[in-house]
This record gives C-alpha cells, structure tokens and sequence, in this order.
C-alpha cells in the first residue's frame, strides 16, 4: 500500500505533513527540516521518495487519496499538513477533503490555477497559496525598482529591502521626513558589513546602507524608484 523510510510514524508536536514532493513541496521540506522540524513528506512517485529517503524525518510513497492510507501513516495526528500537489488537481481536492474531515487544526493547500483555489476555499482551507503566481508578482515588483528584495503582508501592504535614495543620504529619519513626504516608513537599517538595527529620529542614513522600508505597496515601490 505505501513504501518508504518508516511508514508508522507518529506525529510530534513540533512536526509537519507534506503531501506532494514536487519542486515546490521538496523545497518546503528541506527548508522546514533545515529550520528543526520534524518532516514526514508523501507522494505517489516512489522515485522521489528514494530520493529524498534519509533527508527527511520520514517519507512515504503512498496515495494519499485513500482514507485507509493516511490514517495509517498518522496524518489526522498533526496539526500542520501541507498539500503541494499541483500536477493533479483531482488527488488535490480529495487529499485536502480528507484532511478536514479529519478535522487537521491547519492545512495549506497549493492551488495551481484560481478555479483550483476557489474550490479548496470552498472546501473551508483558510490557507490557500499560489506560489508561481505569488512569485510571479515578488519578482514583477523587484524588476521595477532598486529593491533588492520584496515581501507583501497582505491588503496593499509591504516591506522593501532596498538601497536608499539619493535625496536621504546623508540626513538623519528626522531631516529627511520620509514618512510624511513619502507614506512610508524606514523600520531598520543594516550599514555596509553590519547588522540590522532599528531606526529613529537620529538614524543617519549613509550611501552604503541598505534600508527595510513599511508601507502600502504603491507608495513603498514609488519610494524604490527614487534616485
């Protein structure tokens, strides 16, 4: 029925499910155990799951559309279950229905199309993620401007890594009052070779220091596109 490293495990506290060990769901598995967690990781191509045997906590090569199958590998015990299936969006909704029968506290299903996602809000999943497509987005925004790096919170809301304008450099938050005349905030600021540290007031920016800018979108990749 399934085959792999260990195939009875029980579900730790601090433990996730990954079903789907495509490119997306390997990544997030490596990057979770990587980061101290504990992860069993599933998926029907028994290629992939010798693969990755010995670089995950457990991995199983079974169906995870059969009930039977993931009550035997201890799914409905963990809290946190991702669905990274993208290749069938079939296996997708079934695998996704199960877990919330099984009344699973979280689960993250990757949606490949928004037809896809809406049926897996409808299914009642609070979170649904579109990764080529939030990447897209990510890397539209990098492009524009001199950020050198993007992250949208949510609801037009951002945070910008990027190399300050011309018209800051050499004033202090306070001289330069960013925050009135652009909408945005300048939260931290790392110099050249040194760490992050909080701003205030007094915080002089110099030419070399990279700057985390907060605000809405617009204004945040308005203000990256100063010179």
């Amino acid at each position: 029925m399934f085959s792999g490293s260990d195939a009875s495990t029980v579900a730790a506290a601090d433990s996730v499910a990954v079903i789907g060990l495509g490119r997306f769901g390997r990544a997030l598995a490596l990057e979770l155990m990587a980061n101290g967690t504990e992860v069993l990781g599933v998926d029907l191509d028994e290629s992939i799951v010798q693969e990755l045997n010995g670089h995950l906590t457990h991995v199983v090569a079974a169906d995870s559309t059969r009930e039977e199958v993931l009550q035997q590998l201890a799914v409905p015990e963990f809290d946190r279950v991702v669905v990274a299936i993208g290749s069938d969006i079939q296996a997708s909704i079934l695998t996704t229905s199960l877990l919330l029968r099984f009344n699973v506290a979280h689960v993250w299903a990757k949606a490949v199309s928004d037809a896809h996602g809406t049926i897996l809000e409808q299914l009642g999943v609070s979170h649904v993620i579109y990764p080529e497509k939030e990447m897209g987005r990510r890397v539209a925004h990098l492009v524009r401007g001199s950020m050198q790096d993007y992250l949208e919170i949510g609801d037009g809301f951002s945070l910008v890594k990027m190399a300050p304008p011309i018209a800051i450099i050499g004033k202090t938050l306070g001289e330069s009052r960013v925050r009135a005349t652009a909408g945005v905030t300048i939260t931290a600021v790392r110099p050249h070779g040194g760490a992050w540290t909080y701003t205030d007031q007094d915080t002089l920016i110099a030419a070399d220091d990279t700057i985390l800018v907060s605000g809405p979108t617009n204004k945040a990749e308005a203000f990256s596109l100063r010179r």
